[in-house]
């Protein structure tokens, strides 16, 4: 018998004989199963439905719709923002729901660029990593899952540092334009 969690504790469910399986978050095993089949054919379809004939190469929705500037990539976001609802309320550990979130921040970060976002969107494929981390994670026992991986943890520790480096940057650029703005005005009023 299956019971429903909202408070994203695994829940014990017997099947044969005395073989175990955790369940987790807020689904049934029915519902489990169908969610992971959403995730992983949206997965497809936005990071993985076209090919490129005698290259190999793969593309999805993402990468076409990601085309039109600034609709696109808001559009192609929010789908992925969409995928990573439906794994959060899966119960996995908020480690992993960080780290699939930094995928999809940076998928928008730098597919938003004009052109070279264009060509990142082909390669970085969030949605796919985030099908993967879900199911590498539903895969695991229940205090394994619940632990995180320490790929997670640098991953996710590792694009703090990264995000904080940025703004570090632009912050002392932003310091430097105003520093040159203000001596380029200062040296208009000096006759």
């Amino acid at each position: 018998m299956t019971q429903r969690v909202f408070g994203g504790e695994p829940v014990w469910e017997r099947y044969s004989g005395d073989d175990w399986k955790p369940v987790f978050g807020a689904y049934s095993s029915a519902e489990h199963e169908r969610v992971r089949e959403t995730i992983a054919r949206l997965s497809r379809l936005m990071d993985a439905a076209f090919e490129v004939p005698g290259l190999g190469w793969r593309f999805g929705l993402d990468a076409l719709i990601g085309l039109i500037p600034g609709v696109g990539d808001l559009a192609t976001t929010l789908v992925s923002l969409y995928i990573l609802a439906l794994a959060g309320r899966m119960g996995l550990p908020r480690i992993t729901v960080a780290r699939m979130a930094m995928n999809v921040a940076i998928d928008m970060l730098l597919g938003s660029l004009p052109v070279v976002g264009d060509v990142f969107d082909v390669w970085w494929k969030a949605n796919l990593k985030n099908a993967a981390l879900l199911e590498e994670r539903l895969g695991q026992s229940a205090i394994e899952a619940r632990r995180g991986r320490v790929t997670d943890w640098i991953f996710v520790s590792a694009m703090i540092v990264a995000l904080v480096i940025l703004f570090a940057g632009i912050v002392a650029l932003a310091a430097f334009v105003v520093g040159a703005a203000w001596n380029a005005a200062a040296g208009l009023f000096r006759t």
